[in-house]
């Protein structure tokens, strides 16, 4: 029987409960049932704390090489220096004090989904009756592109710091040039909002030259108002903007940047690859055989693999058309503990599942926008769409916005990882 509290918790959270039929029939148990994560991100801490807090019986070990987990959400402003890193470190504690989750400091190399095991880095084999990926994501490579000289940031830790010092190295009246790989990539308004930053930090330390943004895509994938808005009036004769223009090489001997129309000269530069599902779930098989297949085929009633049983892949890897951030990978997350939590109880998922995106963008160091979307199941199609009239973005970049950004962020966190 599904807990009514558990669906107040669902809706206070924005994510409507998942659903989702199962791949395969429920075994009997004969022991605790143990589900394995692998990634500590916002998909993984969120998805091995809420089994833990909805079905205690249930065994949950998270596999996680890093001591904490750096937030992609607000490392723009650390960036900048508005933040610190300690302002987007959060840390495993609480899922292992508070909710009893197994924390196991190791590096998942390997998944057996016969024998239902993974292998570590360190030698260990870890058994699993459900196993949940949650690895984020992997980058294409660029050629001459070496991110330990021009760090893409686009996984938040020392490379933000990298970045940040790329920034303060530009010279007065410089260039930055900053790309964006085509979509889907993580944080569709993130790199737009890099490149208001970027030239915002210039502007306020009176060094401002250019900031070239180079975006592979047609347009502003997202909050094109905003950004559009942003480019052409509040950064005027500091942002240029080129559409469908992908970098085909990096030349930084030369501070040369080589582009689809050509070869562009730049001080300081912040190349972002295109992005696809994290190698684990690239070597398990679950991409499938699709020329170009990029992201896990996945059920989004349950998150289950729809190519490999009893394997479920969440946040950023998934490939469901939903949008790739981190208050995302918290809803599907909530879905994903559902369906395992029914599954264990012999019980089908819930037919329905909604999920939600929210996301503010600082646009200057004092304002900000939000975006946000609500996605629900289509039965018809097995798709997860948006739901009417539930796309928006602010009418225009705010200090209330701002402040507001705080406080989002701060519940998305405590959610996750409190």
């Amino acid at each position: 029987m599904f807990s009514h509290n558990r669906r107040k918790l669902l809706q206070a959270s924005g994510a409507i409960l998942a659903a989702g039929a199962m791949s395969s029939p429920l075994r009997a148990q004969t022991a605790a049932p143990r589900v394995v994560v692998i990634g500590g991100g916002f998909a993984g801490a969120t998805v091995a704390k809420y089994v833990r807090l909805w079905n205690p019986k249930i065994q949950v070990t998270l596999i996680e090489p890093n001591p904490n987990h750096v937030s992609c959400i607000l490392s723009n402003l650390v960036m900048t220096g508005a933040l610190g890193m300690t302002d987007i470190t959060l840390r495993y504690d609480n899922l292992r004090t508070k909710y009893g989750v197994n924390i196991v400091a190791d590096r998942a190399v390997a998944i057996d989904p016969v024998g239902r095991k993974v292998s570590t880095q360190n030698g260990s084999q870890i058994a699993y009756d459900k196993l949940v990926l949650a690895p984020g994501i992997d980058f294409d490579a660029v050629p001459g592109l070496d991110s330990a000289v021009l760090p893409h940031a686009w996984q938040a830790g020392p490379q933000t710091l990298a970045l940040k010092a790329q920034l303060q190295a530009v010279p007065s009246g410089g260039s930055f040039v900053m790309s964006i790989p085509l979509a889907p990539y993580r944080c569709p308004p993130g790199p737009y909002e890099r490149a208001c930053l970027l030239a915002d930090s210039l502007l306020r330390n009176r060094r401002a030259g250019k900031v070239i943004v180079l975006d592979a895509n047609p347009d502003v994938v997202a909050e094109a108002h905003t950004f559009h808005t942003a480019f052409s009036t509040t950064y005027a004769g500091v942002i240029e903007y080129h559409p469908s223009t992908e970098v085909t090489s990096v030349d930084w001997a030369n501070k040369t940047i080589n582009t689809n129309w050509g070869p562009i000269r730049a001080d300081a530069a912040n190349i972002i690859p295109r992005q696809k599902a994290g190698k684990l779930v690239a070597a398990a098989g679950l991409l499938g055989s699709a020329p170009g297949a990029r992201w896990a085929s996945v059920n989004p009633l349950s998150y289950e693999s729809t190519l490999v049983p009893n394997v479920h892949v969440i946040g950023d890897s998934q490939g469901t058309g939903q949008p790739k951030s981190g208050h995302m990978a918290n809803a599907q997350a909530k879905v994903c503990a559902d369906a395992l939590v029914r599954y264990f109880a012999g019980e089908a998922p819930d037919p329905a599942p909604m999920t939600n995106s929210a996301c503010y963008s600082p646009i200057t160091s004092k304002t900000a926008s939000w975006l946000t979307v609500v996605f629900g199941y289509d039965a018809a199609s097995g798709l997860m769409k948006p739901v009417p009239n539930t796309l928006a973005e602010a009418p225009t970049p705010t200090s209330g916005h701002y402040e507001d950004m705080f406080g989002w962020a701060k519940n998305l966190f405590a959610d996750s990882f409190s």
